[in-house]
């Protein structure tokens, strides 16, 4: 099959005709995922590809969103459709495992030239299971722990130095507990990956150990301790805002979240981020084209514009404060300094390669979650 390379965006329709078509796009996620297909991408792919057109489909925020795309695969499965009515589907990394596993998707991957400038570990496995070739990460959302440099002026580089920190400083960092906002389930998964007694590969890939949730008493305890010691925040905005008020010095946020608010100037451009060992959890959220799209290299060609450098660059980073889906070395020299130096000195593409950790998979991750209501108070 002919790989379509990024290089070629520029190439006009006249070197690579393709018959004009509708491109059907559906993306789970919230209103801005729409507006960025509808108001940037689509257009950008339509001046492009002349002749061709995007349609865009929101299926509504978060997992819903997703899981009204799966529920429309089946539908169209089970009813024997010859071609589907979706060429392209956004969605969140928990949902591409059951779709690899029906066989609704197609492993397109190595088709296109952008599938070799992947280099994280969530493009080939997605919660336990083995997604290689199915999937383009649109972007890589990810967790860290903001902080005061006026305050904090040696930040933790470890779970372990942040749970010294946290003892020597009363109330100074805050968390969102489990309730308030994935940026502290993160803090929680980050937390047993460090002190759980269950290898943290395994918790991220599998196989399921029930055994394995008899191992973490200790890890909970301490963690336990820890929380006596922090103040519990409403939520990811919650802590941002406890931040931005001096309220406290340390806090786990979502990168971009914390970028937004610097840039609105409700966070001080003073505050930094630290990726601390041996990581913490991010999602993507994924490219994939089913099966039997009536469009495949169409569909193929959208993927490879919308994860090429210059698309990541202009498209996700500087738009949304994400980080890209593929390499970010390779965005780089699509990049300004000043863009670069904010959202990659304090957290380096290095640092993202082997401290962004995957969520656990779905059993341990709601095993981690009961036991954490069960621990601490």
């Amino acid at each position: 099959m002919k790989r379509f390379s990024y290089a070629a965006i520029a190439v006009t329709l006249a070197a690579f005709p393709v018959k004009a078509a509708e491109l059907t796009v559906a993306t789970a996620g919230d209103q801005n995922m729409v507006d960025y297909i509808n108001q940037y991408l689509g257009p950008l792919f339509e001046k492009t590809y002349p002749g061709n057109t995007v349609r865009a489909i929101g299926t509504g925020p978060g997992d819903s969103g997703s899981q009204k795309l799966l529920e429309r695969f089946d539908a169209q499965a089970a009813a024997k459709s010859e071609k589907w009515d979706v060429d392209v589907a956004v969605v969140h990394e928990k949902f591409v495992g059951p779709m690899v596993t029906k066989n609704y998707l197609d492993k397109y991957r190595g088709d296109i030239d952008t599938g070799k400038l992947v280099t994280r570990g969530n493009a080939k496995m997605a919660l336990g299971t083995n997604v290689d070739g199915y999937v383009m990460p649109m972007f890589n959302s990810q967790t860290a722990i903001a902080y005061n440099p006026d305050l904090v002026p040696n930040p933790p580089k470890s779970y372990k130095e942040l749970a010294d920190w946290a003892k020597a400083h009363p109330k100074q960092f805050g968390y969102n507990g489990i309730k308030g906002g994935a940026s502290g389930v993160s803090f929680v998964m980050g937390w047993i990956y460090a002190f759980g007694d269950t290898d943290a590969n395994t918790l991220m890939n599998g196989p399921f150990n029930p055994d394995d949730t008899k191992k973490w008493d200790g890890a909970f305890k301490s963690l336990a301790d820890f929380t006596t010691n922090a103040t519990l925040t409403p939520g990811n905005a919650g802590t941002l805002d406890l931040l931005s008020r001096g309220e406290i010095a340390m806090g786990p946020v979502w990168v971009d979240m914390f970028y937004s608010w610097q840039a609105s100037g409700q966070l001080p451009p003073t505050m930094k981020l630290v990726l601390p060992a041996p990581g913490m959890p991010g999602q993507p959220m994924h490219y994939v084209i089913p099966e039997k799209t009536a469009q495949k290299e169409l569909a193929e060609k959208f993927v490879a514009l919308a994860t090429s450098p210059k698309v990541q660059a202009e498209g996700i980073v500087k738009r949304f404060n994400w980080y890209p889906g593929i390499d970010a070395d390779k965005v780089k020299a699509e990049l300004d300094d000043a863009t670069w130096n904010k959202l990659f000195v304090d957290i380096s593409p290095a640092d993202l390669a082997e401290k962004g950790k995957p969520f656990p998979i779905a059993p341990y991750n709601s095993a981690i979650l009961e036991a954490y209501e069960k621990s601490v108070k």
